[in-house]
This record gives structure tokens, C-alpha cells and sequence, in this order.
């Protein structure tokens, strides 16, 4: 027992002093913050990308959608369109439909632009033409872009093109209406093609086949809710010498 007690004693207690810490940093979890902080950084800096057309046509598809099956009314669905296409970057977008769901793929007429055939999905900015409680007109002699994308709210839409320049071979319009009224008018010697939804509204496309392989396509889509879209010919309106107009336009 006296052999215990003075082995005991002379080895003295065990100190048991505090881990060592990295500077600025606290025991386990220096590492999981750094990488917090990488994190948090790259997602900063991915919000401060500047928003592309592409960007808030994705942002449009999902509250179009969201309208369509009630998950927004109409007073929130104009408020969000509006701040989607007012959005500098991508930052600002995400907050728009963070509530709502991913859009589902969208079924169009054509998957793939083929400039040879004048088929498929073209690319390039859009011209938005957005009416609340007013109007927004475009006809006369312009340069018709690839999309445009018509928005009416207890307003009225109007796009002319029996008089308009096309550039491209295909050219695709869409068109929402929420109480309002969206109305395209084209020449008789083009092919007008394209079909949307009316919810308890109407959705009006008179289809056209142009006889001639080389005139311009129109394709129309969208929907409307308690409004009206309509898309036909204008009649005695008609393009002249479309193969001249079309190789001066694309440069051929």
C-alpha cells in the first residue's frame, strides 16, 4: 500500500489543457467553415451574373405554368413577369420562383433550327411587348426578330406583320393573355402555324401552308386566361418576291 501511495504521489495529476486552435477558428470545425465560406462566395458571385434573354425566358416559362395551374392569380403573375424582365442578373431571378416549381419541358412544334428548311427553334434576343391596363402596337415596315414575346393584361397586344422584314427564315411569337387581348395578323403567302390553351378564354390559330417552300414561317404559342389570342392572315396583305427579300436579308 505505502509503495501505491507514493507511486501515486509522485506521478502527480494529469494536466488536461485546451486543444490547440488555428487562429480564427474554433476546435473541429476551422475546415467546415473555410469551406462554408467558399461556398457561400461562389454562390454570391454566381448571383451577380448578368441575366441573359435565355435567363428570364426560363424565369417567364415557370410563372406562365404556375398561372395555369393556380398557383399564382393574376395580380402576382403580372408582378413577377414584370420584375423577371426588369432583372439585371441572376440574382435577382431566382428569388422570383424560388416557391414555385422547375417549368416541364415545353412540347413546340420543331425541336432543332434547320436555316435550310426554315424549321425549328431559333435562337437570339426577344422583343417583349407587355400591355397592362394599356396598349402596345408594332406594324409598318420593320425588322421582325427571331422571338417576341406578347404579354397583355387587361390590354391589348397588336403585332402587324403583313408589312415587316423578316430576317429569318422562322419566326415564333408568345403570346399570354390574362383578361386582355393578343392579336397577330400576317401575310396570306407565308405558313402561320402554332396552338396554345385558352382557360376560360380563347386561343385562335387560323393555320396557313404558304405554296411557296421559301416563304417565312410563323409559329404562335402560348395561352390565354379570360382573354383572347388570335393569329390569322390579313387578307389582301401579301409578301412580294420572297426569294429576294430572304437572300438580302440573310446575306445570301
Amino acid at each position: 500500500m505505502d509503495l501505491e501511495k507514493r507511486a501515486s504521489a509522485g506521478s502527480g495529476p494529469v494536466q488536461s489543457g485546451p486543444p490547440v486552435v488555428p487562429a480564427g477558428g474554433s476546435p473541429g470545425t476551422h475546415g467546415v467553415e473555410n469551406g462554408a465560406d467558399a461556398t457561400a462566395g461562389a454562390k454570391a458571385g454566381a448571383g451577380a451574373i448578368r441575366a441573359s434573354d435565355a435567363d428570364r425566358d426560363r424565369i417567364a416559362d415557370i410563372l406562365r405554368e404556375a398561372l395555369a395551374e393556380g398557383r399564382l392569380d393574376p395580380e402576382e403573375h403580372t408582378e413577377r413577369i414584370d420584375a423577371a424582365y426588369r432583372a439585371k442578373t441572376v440574382g435577382e431571378l431566382e428569388p422570383i420562383v424560388r416557391d414555385l416549381p422547375a417549368a416541364r419541358p415545353r412540347t413546340e412544334p420543331w425541336t432543332a433550327y434547320d436555316e435550310g428548311t426554315g424549321t425549328g427553334m431559333p435562337s437570339g434576343p426577344a422583343e417583349n411587348l407587355v400591355a397592362v391596363f394599356s396598349s402596345a402596337t408594332r406594324r409598318g415596315r420593320w425588322r421582325v426578330g427571331a422571338r417576341t414575346n406578347a404579354f397583355a393584361f387587361f390590354g391589348n397586344v397588336e403585332i402587324d406583320l403583313t408589312e415587316a422584314m423578316f430576317g429569318q427564315r422562322l419566326t415564333v411569337v408568345n403570346a399570354t393573355s390574362v383578361f386582355g387581348n393578343v392579336e397577330v395578323r400576317v401575310p396570306e403567302n407565308i405558313t402561320l402555324r402554332g396552338g396554345g390553351t385558352g382557360i376560360l378564354g380563347n386561343f385562335e390559330v387560323v393555320a396557313l401552308e404558304g405554296t411557296d417552300p421559301q416563304a417565312p414561317v410563323v409559329v404562335v404559342n402560348g395561352y390565354s386566361v379570360f382573354g383572347n389570342v388570335e393569329a390569322k392572315p390579313k387578307r389582301g396583305k401579301r409578301v412580294t418576291d420572297l426569294h429576294g427579300k430572304l437572300r438580302g436579308h440573310l446575306g445570301r
